[in-house]
């Protein structure tokens, strides 16, 4: 063969690769960590515990100022970032799944892994599902191929470990836990290598009670919490050079966060107090989106966000239309991680529960009531002090959550109200109880 004809055949190969690579369907990757706090992670500030592999993510990518979990509680935010939808809408509100309860993701919902199941992408969940503990309600049932992992919260008993809907492990030895849901999601990956795939990671920790192996204990400045999110960083890197060795890195979009802030461990950053609380530290959490051959490197964005518009983003990306029209409260964040856009949302509600305890938009939050110790302190009904509209927070000037500008800006205290009503009958979301009048 001719000099010529080689060369034109080596262009017209790789020209052709080009085009298949660009013609392939993508794939998705979400890693979820459980009660990790945004100032658990190096590029958010943490002086103690080091995340090389999601500090390069983020400087690879983009990560958010201002992205918030659908809920301040496990269940109900699992359940929101499959499904793109409130948590409320799903009936996921009264309490977190648990062995000995009926709560659960119900069959009628359709998940992320549905969605991209019926476009031909192979599905995997390798984590904790925590939507629902019996056969019928297993993650095989809603749409993933392969289940590697456990039910609920390792602090739940009992605590099993499954294969698909069969139980492997019991009791399980949780000191290799985060290695182990690598290990399934690096050969799940190897074995998806040329087919589109979405795999799904949702970690047991750093939710207590913490574990980790003799090689990470004592790695970290900050005790056995630092040592399991560091685990949790080598995991990521372990993912990145998977990718990167079988030459799908440039077609894979890979997102981190977390379920909620932190519980009793963990840094909630500069933010107002933890889990379970209607304030920033109850509800900001990390998240990084990767994607080389899309997203830009050395990004980072205030828009807020929150993890029910991971489902839409990817059937954006996906080019794969809503599953039931007009049934999705996210929206697609691509014109966000490529264009510099804003958010889609006016407003983002945030609940406690069945109610609406504090609303989201621009750099205002309103906060109507929030978690306190024995009971649940709500700040406008007719009794209040703060009547008739609540605590009022510029998140630019006051991020911390510290003053209320209620009475210097009633006008936008007003209309987020009225937001706050709007969304009380569109959700049939229950009206605020009359507690702590005395506040």
């Amino acid at each position: 063969m001719s000099a010529n004809k080689m060369l034109t055949l080596f262009l017209t190969l790789f020209f052709c690769s080009i085009v298949a690579a660009q013609d392939s369907k993508p794939n998705f990757i979400i890693v979820m960590a459980d009660d990790l706090g945004i100032g658990d992670l190096g590029l958010y500030g943490s002086e103690l515990i080091d995340t090389p592999n999601l500090d390069r993510m983020a400087s690879e990518g983009i990560y958010f100022e201002s992205f918030y979990a659908s809920a301040n509680v496990c269940t109900a935010s699992r359940g929101g970032l499959l499904t793109g939808r409130y948590p409320i809408r799903l009936g996921l509100v009264d309490d977190v799944a648990r062995p000995s309860n009926d709560i659960h993701l119900t069959e009628s919902e359709i998940t992320i892994a549905e969605a991209l199941k019926q476009e031909g992408y192979s599905t995997a969940l390798f984590g904790k599902w925590h939507l629902g503990s019996r056969v019928e309600w297993y993650p095989l049932n809603h749409g993933f191929d392969e289940f590697y992992g456990a039910l609920h919260s390792n602090d739940m008993a009992p605590f099993k470990l499954y294969r698909d809907d069969q139980v492997i492990e019991d009791p399980v030895d949780q000191t290799t836990l985060t290695q182990r849901y690598t290990s399934e999601a690096l050969r799940f990956i190897e074995q998806n290598r040329e087919n589109p795939f979405f795999l799904y990671i949702p970690h047991s920790f750093p939710h207590v009670p913490l574990f980790v192996t003799e090689e990470f204990e004592g790695k970290s400045n900050a005790g056995l919490y630092g040592d399991v999110v560091e685990t949790i960083d080598w995991s990521m890197g372990q993912i990145f050079n998977k990718l990167t060795e079988l030459g799908i890195d440039e077609n894979t979009m890979v997102i981190f966060t977390s379920d909620n802030g932190p519980w009793f461990e963990g840094s909630s950053g500069q933010f107002r107090n933890r889990k379970g609380t209607s304030w920033e530290g109850g509800l900001r959490v990390p998240f990084i989106a990767r994607w080389p051959s899309k997203i830009a490197a050395n990004q980072q964005t205030s828009v807020a966000a929150m993890n029910i518009d991971i489902f839409p983003t990817i059937l954006d990306f996906a080019e794969i239309s809503a599953p039931r029209e007009g049934t999705l409260d996210g929206k697609s964040l691509r014109g966000v991680l490529t264009n510099n856009e804003d958010s889609a949302h006016e407003f983002l509600y945030l609940f406690n529960n069945d109610r609406i305890a504090a609303v989201r938009s621009g750099k205002w939050k309103l906060v109507v009531e929030t978690f306190y110790r024995t009971g649940v302190p709500s700040f406008d009904n007719s009794n209040s002090y703060y009547a008739p509209y609540g605590l009022l927070f510029d998140l630019e000037k006051d991020p911390t959550e510290t003053y209320s500008y209620t009475r210097e800006f009633p006008r936008v205290a007003e209309e987020l109200r009225s937001h706050l009503i709007d969304g009380q009958k569109q959700f049939n979301s229950r009206v605020l109880p009359n507690m702590f009048n005395r506040l």
